[in-house]
């Protein structure tokens, strides 16, 4: 089992990581308000196989052959960071967009809807950095056995990532309609991921290898 504080701080930085703009919350808000909360939901329970799958990938043994190789697990770290930065940007750039900018999607089958929710996080870069970079920081042989550990800290971001994006589905509608009536709410919304995403990204380049 992983220290309580070990479990806290994962679970404070999975809420930091749902709450950044990036393609599961772009979509899953476009899905809702194009097709309905049932169909954002059905789009979240594929997001949710696809952390399954990665936290299978990384207590089995792909996180260790990573952190085995230092220049693969540089090469993870490092492309991880230069990818928030360029999520920070696109944030705050002059004429960026908000991820509660809805896109128009056209109306899908509830079997691709769970499929293209599976993809787009099997796909989202934020997640693979969170399972191969910043997962094993949070793993301590002296605490036990590392799988155990390492299935209770994912089963910990699978519950913080799933909650917070529920919420979302559901109140993607309404959200979306407030920062359109007041801009400026989305403007500082905008700032303040583009901040959590730069200093997440200087965190993880600051690191040293564990």
């Amino acid at each position: 089992m992983p220290e309580t504080t070990h479990l806290l701080a994962f679970a404070m930085l999975s809420l930091g990581m749902v709450l950044t703009p990036g393609p599961n919350m772009i979509y899953l808000i476009s899905r809702s308000v194009c097709q309905g909360r049932v169909a954002g939901l059905i789009s979240l329970g594929g997001v949710a196989l696809g952390f399954v799958f990665y936290m299978l990938c990384a207590a089995f043994g792909i996180t260790a052959i990573v952190m085995a190789v230092p220049y693969a697990y540089d090469a993870v770290r490092i492309a991880g960071a230069m990818y928030l930065l360029w999520l920070a940007w696109q944030a705050v750039r002059p004429g960026g967009k908000s991820p509660f900018q809805v896109r128009d999607l056209p109306k899908d089958t509830p079997q691709k809807l769970f499929m293209m929710g599976f993809l787009t996080n099997l796909l989202n870069p934020k997640i693979a950095v969170m399972y191969l970079s910043l997962l094993p920081q949070f793993i301590d042989p002296v605490q036990g056995n590392v799988l155990t550990q390492s299935l209770m800290l994912g089963i910990t971001q699978i519950t913080v990532s799933v909650s917070v994006n529920a919420l979302i589905a559901i109140s993607a509608g309404t959200i979306a309609g407030f920062l359109i009536r007041k801009p400026s709410f989305a403007l500082i919304q905008r700032w303040v991921m583009g901040g959590v995403l730069s200093a997440l990204a200087v965190k993880i380049l600051s690191e040293s290898r564990r």
